[in-house]
């Protein structure tokens, strides 16, 4: 099978371990990624890590659709890992790359997509180290599912969702549920009078700045992705022991986010986010660490929306513009499928 031809699909030797996967490998894959000689491919890689602590973590992904406004799945697993480690102040060295392909699949589709990661994995000066393809049966995937796993290199200090202390500001980086309705929006064809785009993107740098800004002020980071803002603060809230109080005035969401969860029935305190994260930070370096967030391009729109309080424990209450306070509960059940 000629491979640069467009009008080719995936087949199930592209995962067969014979000529056409090797073909593929070298010829589409490597070249994308960067980072691996075609020559003597091992079955591990060997990696240098400096740290006296590393970050380890694994995330899997399934959006649909795979190319959304915004971004895509590819750049999307990047994105997702790298934030992962970056929660733990860690500095992303190594990813791995596994991919579940659904034959029948365009194989230009799937060039974007590894085109994609590759640039991802270029633009946060992360090194793809090892990977694996396996191809399977039409109807036995939906189209393609990624998996990435992650190592990260550790500061001095390193945040924990268990070390959020009363008196502590909550801080967000800027707008929240942009990637999970700019996604719905774009697998229903749902047409709103302004574009509304998927805020993907890698917080690391973002991160380093905050910490760089406030040292060990900086308790506790989370990134918004499933169950949003919600989701988010309540495992906060116990795995920390803590309560949280949150004002609903302050908490940021474009105009046409909250109009499209409105009209969908949603929350968009408890929609993904991919480009977004919660900071629980020490009143004293409140300020400082604002600063800092909103001096970087992924925390122009950074703000301050409430407040760690010693009790009611694991709690988190949503003070309204109204002048109600309501319980911000943990998300039931999965309101926006495949989006992450």
């Amino acid at each position: 099978m000629d491979i640069s031809d467009s009008s080719q699909k995936v087949a199930l030797g592209h995962g067969s371990g014979g000529a056409m996967m090797q073909q593929f490998i070298t010829e589409q894959l490597l070249p994308a990624l960067g980072g691996q000689s075609a020559e003597g491919l091992e079955d591990a890689a060997t990696l240098s890590i400096s740290a006296a602590d590393i970050a380890f973590t694994t995330d899997s992904f399934t959006v649909q659709p795979l190319f959304f406004p915004g971004g895509d799945i590819g750049s999307l697993a990047v994105h997702g890992t790298v934030n992962d480690l970056a929660m733990r102040g860690a500095t992303p060295r190594y990813l791995s790359l596994g991919l579940i392909i659904e034959e029948g699949l365009p194989l230009d589709t799937l060039r974007r997509i590894v085109q994609s990661i590759g640039q991802a994995a270029r633009d946060c000066d992360v090194i793809i180290a090892c990977g694996d393809t396996k191809v399977v049966g039409r109807g036995a995937a939906d189209a393609i599912f990624i998996n990435t796993s992650g190592i990260g290199e550790c500061g001095d200090h390193i945040p924990s969702v268990t070390a959020a202390t009363p008196g502590d500001r909550v801080l967000v980086n800027g707008t929240l549920g942009d990637h999970g309705v700019a996604v719905m929006m774009a697998r229903e064809d749902l047409q709103i009078s302004s574009a509304v785009e998927s805020d993907t993107a890698p917080l690391h740098t973002l991160v380093g700045a905050m910490l760089e800004a406030g040292g060990e002020a900086v308790h506790t980071l989370r990134d918004l992705t499933r169950g949003g803002l919600a989701a988010g603060v309540n495992e906060i809230v116990a795995a920390s022991g803590v309560g949280i109080t949150l004002e609903a005035a302050t908490i940021p969401v474009r105009p046409e986010v909250g109009g499209a969860c409105e009209v969908l029935g949603l929350s968009p305190y408890a929609v993904a986010n991919e480009g977004k994260l919660v900071a629980m930070v020490a009143p004293e370096a409140a300020e400082k660490v604002l600063a800092a967030m909103r001096a970087h391009p992924l925390g122009r729109n950074a703000c301050i929306i409430g407040e760690v309080a010693a009790e009611p424990v694991a709690t988190v209450r949503l003070h309204t513009p109204i002048g109600t306070t309501r319980i911000l509960e943990l998300p039931a059940g999965e309101l926006l499928p495949r989006i992450c």
